[in-house]
């Protein structure tokens, strides 16, 4: 058999593919432009200097600020080399392979085009917050203890979405409904640009269903609310006066015998100029608790200054709207069909067990792509 090369080789590819990998070899050049690369260098370089420095220590809060910015950065450089070589390796490739190497070449290609998307997603959170770590909250709305468990289910989603991105979530606040579900829960999500990820799922959350708490077999629709706030970071300062502040004590409450619930060790604050409330229940130690409670008012309290500015607190959670029909931006339908439909992009997804199992990022992308739906 001859040896084949060069174009006639190319030729056995399927035509799709070689354009595909063509595409991605624009396409990624065009992402180097953009990323600002020596910036991101020179910033890593100062972060460096800035985590040696032993005194970092002394402030627990600056240091895990700094040390969240260096492993987004040394992630942002990583992904681009990683894009970079691969890219190269794909099309020298492609110019030698044969047909039997076509499956071979599409995972690859997939693979890189995954982190094509990865570096323009990071690309399009600039805004002046988006790189913060973030607080979600959830609470659930009209239909009853429906709607409390699909308060628990949006819980579990975005918790599975945080452990697919290694992020970190922690739960200061949840209360358990009657019968089943959540009355509501508030989460705080660390990792690099965890805000910016989140910030579009503000918002009213659709659920349509056969309840499994009705003997009627009937159709059921139950809705929920998800608010996202920024955290603050050690550069927002937020003046609070101690005498403004009341702190009670409370045990914990929810199921179990853990001994969370057993002594008062759940912390509650009240902003009395305010009345905003905080709460954290989810450490054994009051004192974490009270820590926790603290960074919740902050943000809080945060976000109220900016909402003095409309178009500011629109950017930030959204305009709030009651948790009922005519008000939601997805739907979630389990019956007769199965599919999940962002109303503002215009995106739907078949799965809807795939995407109450974390896999959001068809949604978030959209989003943050400025997607618009097809009013036609």
């Amino acid at each position: 058999m001859p040896v084949r090369f060069g174009k006639e080789i190319q030729a056995m590819l399927p035509e799709e593919l070689r354009d595909k990998v063509a595409g991605l070899t624009a396409r990624s050049a065009e992402i180097e432009k953009i990323i600002a690369l020596d910036k991101k260098r020179a910033r890593l370089a100062a972060l460096d200097q800035q985590a040696a420095d032993p005194q970092l220590w002394s402030d627990q809060a600056k240091a895990k600020s700094v040390l969240q910015e260096k492993k987004s950065v040394e992630k942002a450089l990583a992904t681009w080399a990683a894009l970079k070589h691969g890219v190269a390796d794909l099309a020298e490739l492609a110019g030698m392979a044969g047909q039997d190497d076509v499956d071979a070449l599409a995972a690859e290609l997939k693979e890189l085009s995954k982190k094509a998307d990865e570096l323009e997603i990071a690309t399009l959170m600039s805004g002046e917050y988006d790189a913060n770590n973030c607080i979600l909250a959830i609470n659930a709305g009209a239909g009853g203890t429906d709607a409390q468990d699909w308060a628990q289910i949006l819980h579990r989603m975005y918790s599975r979405w945080a452990e697919g991105k290694g992020f970190s979530v922690e739960v200061p606040e949840l209360s358990y409904g009657e019968e089943a579900g959540l009355k509501s829960v508030t989460m705080m999500i660390s990792g690099p640009y965890a805000y910016g990820y989140l910030k579009n799922e503000s918002g009213i959350h659709r659920l349509v269903r056969i309840s499994p708490f009705s003997s009627e077999g009937k159709r059921h629709t139950s809705f929920a609310s998800v608010e996202v706030i920024p955290e603050t970071t050690e550069d927002i300062k937020v003046e609070i006066n101690p005498s403004d502040l009341r702190v009670d004590t409370y045990r914990a409450s929810g199921p179990g015998g853990q001994n969370v619930n057993k002594v008062s060790s759940a912390i509650r604050i009240t902003h009395l100029p305010t009345g905003l409330v905080t709460q954290s229940q989810s450490d054994r130690s009051q004192h974490n608790n009270r820590d926790i409670a603290m960074r919740l008012l902050k943000a809080k309290l945060y976000e109220m200054m900016l909402a003095q500015h409309k178009e500011k607190i629109e950017e930030l959670r959204g305009e709030k709207k009651k948790i009922e029909w005519g008000s939601q931006i997805r739907s979630y339908v389990f019956q007769p069909y199965t599919m999940v439909k962002d109303h503002r992009t215009g995106i739907d997804v078949g799965d809807v067990q795939r995407v109450i199992d974390g896999d959001l990022d068809p949604f978030i992308e959209a989003s943050l792509r400025g997607v618009k739906r097809d009013d036609r």
